[in-house]
């Protein structure tokens, strides 16, 4: 993260437009990073990364100071405090509405059982209902035992058009294989991405959101080139921060009116705009699984 805060040769310290400060990892350690960040002239804060830190940060640092998260927690945000990560509800948004333009308008969604599940099928639920996909009740499974059955049951006896797979982990590639065996079409999430989904059989020829990888790939090139090692999801959300940052600061508006500016921002992880409520919105591409590659079939906006 701090190297892709400094990449391009942009300088980063106490005399420059951004001081890079380690939040360590407790919230207390995080609130005092913060507190001095804010003591030495911060308009604006960048992270912490946790979700608990980041709540931690903005109770402390004051309501004038906004709070831009890294975290992926969407149910944080609000007041001084934006949630910046790619969130369970982009990833919906962008899969489901590619999914409905593609006529697949009975899609059922399946996760394993814990708190990042539930939020991944909370946020699918709330975007069905609003484009009109039809969406049983989530089905918690924590293997693939039984799941096609299951499915029929919960689908009136016929399988959905397509199923939401959007947690990788625990029962996934079981999962996968036993649905693409029985014909359905599968969409999966952000997390796909980081797993190389190419390489899994099961997974060819299913749809997933993720950052457009034309627009990452430079960004990745650079950031690798640099000595720094493969670069990720996050440390291109470090990269978009920053720059976002930079821009507004030399605007003269490092506050939460510059951040909600109706023109959005555009960044290496492809556009985005912030709501008042504290969300932001991402426009993501929407990628194919073949055999030894992705390929990208669509895109969001925002």
């Amino acid at each position: 993260m701090a190297a892709a805060a400094s990449l391009g040769g942009n300088p980063t310290g106490a005399d420059a437009e951004v001081t890079v400060i380690d939040s360590g990892e407790t919230d207390a350690s995080a609130v005092a990073a913060a507190k001095s960040a804010v003591a030495g002239g911060a308009k604006m804060v960048l992270g912490p990364l946790l979700s608990g830190q980041s709540r931690a940060v903005a109770a402390a640092v004051g309501r004038n100071v906004p709070v831009v998260s890294l975290s992926n927690d969407s149910s944080i945000a609000g007041g001084n405090l934006f949630v910046f990560g790619v969130t369970p509800l982009q990833s919906a948004k962008s899969i489901l509405g590619f999914a409905a333009t593609r006529g697949k308008r009975s899609i059922a969604v399946v996760v394993p059982p814990g708190a990042f599940g539930t939020l991944s099928a909370t946020a699918a639920q709330s975007v069905a209902a609003g484009i009109g996909v039809n969406m049983p009740p989530p089905l918690v499974a924590a293997s693939g035992a039984g799941l096609v059955d299951k499915l029929r049951s919960a689908n009136g006896g016929a399988l959905p058009e397509a199923v939401y797979l959007p947690v990788v982990g625990g029962p996934f590639e079981e999962q996968a294989a036993a649905l693409q065996a029985a014909g359905v079409q599968l969409l999966g999430s952000n997390q796909w991405a980081a797993i190389a989904p190419y390489r899994i059989a099961s997974l060819r020829g299913g749809w997933f959101a993720a950052p457009d990888p034309v627009r990452f790939e430079a960004f990745a090139t650079a950031l690798e080139a640099d000595g720094q090692g493969e670069a990720g999801v996050v440390a291109g959300l470090a990269f978009d921060a920053v720059e976002m940052a930079r821009i507004l600061g030399r605007i003269g508006k490092q506050d939460r009116k510059g951040l909600l500016r109706e023109a959005g921002f555009d960044g290496v992880l492809g556009p985005f705009k912030f709501q008042p409520d504290g969300q932001c919105l991402r426009g993501l591409a929407v990628l194919s699984v073949a055999q030894g590659t992705t390929t990208l079939i669509g895109a969001t906006t925002v």
